[in-house]
């Protein structure tokens, strides 16, 4: 508890902003019937749709259980809710995150360990045994993944072709010349029409976890046993190839804490746009298809970011954790997976479900879904310890200060890493 007394006074001053109806999910309990409550940041909208049919189905299926679930905002505005829920014991008794919070929901006391359950499952050894790192923290596991993605950039070919370009790059120099030679000015007025790319501005995990696979690929590493370095030679060179492409004014910055916006990429306006596998599901219901998908271009070496949330089992009474496993059961399996996938565009945790006709009719009809597919092998999952928030926010200001200036890279890192290490000795 020592470690999040800042947030969790935060946490408490903004208590009336939870999401409750003044009562505890196990009084709203009826005879006969479990209510469990869910909340989610499920985005885009289109996909919120595909999750409330699944839980009709499993609601229509466990007539004992009623599963209610609420969207309560991106991850950003979740957790102070999430905080003032524990804090305020209004807790819901799932929750769906991401899992780099599961350290600090373990300090809290928040959720409970699904190691037995998991162990008696007949669907846990069908699960992608690449996920179990997102799931264990101190010998225990703290969750199952509900879906999981890697970060691409998504490109508009006809742009692609219109500048006379006819290889998607693969590294970064021919990331740099791509970029430059698709900001073009198509109606003579001295301004671009079109910018090469679009890159995330703002402090928050969208920008972080869009740009990890830079840091990665250029050879960083943010843990070296219990050391965090975020001023790490690969964390330089990722800084420098992102503040190099605005300054030669071949990219664009989005809104701030906006970089998950579309409108620019499908205007037009930008060729190449970061983001993931959860997009294909958002453009196939606008009916959109002039986009291609291609790998995040490699520095020193392939690597993207791992993403995708999963589900807790909060800290609440036996008959509501035996109910809530068995909504995380329906889950993992097979046919919520593929249903999940085939209707969003996340990649299916269960193997059996990527195997299934029907997913495979879905990969040969969506072919960029296999850029995500094949990418996952260099995929890297963000640390899931108490400190993974001190270590986002001082890589988010990092990155928002090296694009709005023309600050030396290394040098903003370095005070970067001064100021997390005393946010991390103070914990």
């Amino acid at each position: 508890m020592n470690r999040l007394a800042a947030r969790v006074g935060i946490a408490i001053a903004l208590i009336l902003l939870v999401i409750i109806a003044g009562c505890t999910p196990a009084q709203l309990d009826r005879p006969g019937v479990t209510h469990l409550t869910l909340w989610h940041g499920i985005n885009p909208p289109p996909n919120r749709d595909v999750f409330e049919q699944l839980v009709t189905k499993f609601n229509r299926t466990h007539p004992a259980i009623e599963i209610e679930s609420i969207y309560v905002g991106q991850a950003d505005r979740q957790l102070p809710k999430i905080l003032a829920a524990i804090v305020g014991d209004a807790k819901p008794d799932l929750l769906w995150f991401g899992s780099m919070l599961t350290g600090q929901l373990v300090d809290l006391e928040a959720i409970v360990p699904i190691d037995t359950q998991w162990q008696q499952s007949t669907i846990s050894k069908d699960i992608d045994p690449a996920l179990l790192g997102s799931m264990q923290y101190e010998q225990h596991l703290w969750s199952i993944p509900f879906g999981t993605n890697n970060v691409g950039i998504f490109y508009r070919p006809s742009l692609f072709t219109a500048a006379g370009i006819a290889q998607i790059p693969t590294n970064w120099p021919e990331l740099i010349a791509t970029a430059k030679q698709l900001t073009r000015d198509t109606n003579g007025d001295g301004k671009p029409d079109t910018y090469g790319m679009l890159l995330p501005l703002g402090q928050g995990e969208w920008t972080v976890f869009t740009w990890l696979p830079f840091m990665w690929g250029g050879g960083g590493e943010l843990k070296s046993g219990a050391t965090t370095t975020i001023d790490n030679p690969g964390s330089i060179a990722a800084l420098q190839l992102w503040q190099d492409l605005i300054k030669d004014g071949s990219a664009i910055l989005s809104a701030p804490e906006r970089g998950y916006e579309l409108d620019n990429f499908l205007a037009g306006k930008v060729a190449m746009q970061l983001t993931g596998s959860w997009t294909l599901g958002q453009l196939a219901g606008m009916n959109f298809t002039d986009y291609g998908v291609m790998p995040i271009p490699m520095g020193t070496r392939s690597a993207t970011s791992i993403g995708g949330e999963n589900l807790f089992m909060m800290k609440s009474n036996p008959t509501h954790q035996q109910a809530a496993w068995e909504f995380m059961e329906y889950v993992l399996s097979e046919d919520f997976q593929t249903e999940w996938a085939v209707g969003t565009g996340y990649l299916p945790v269960n193997l059996r479900a990527r195997d299934r006709a029907i997913y495979r009719g879905y990969v040969a009809k969506t072919p960029a879904i296999q850029v995500f597919l094949d990418q996952a092998k260099d995929g890297r999952p963000r640390p899931i310890e108490p400190g993974y928030s001190h270590i986002s926010e001082h890589l988010g200001r990092a990155i928002e200060s090296v694009l709005l200036n023309t600050t030396s890279p290394k040098a903003v890192l370095e005070t970067a890493q001064s100021r997390l290490n005393l946010s991390l000795n103070r914990q």
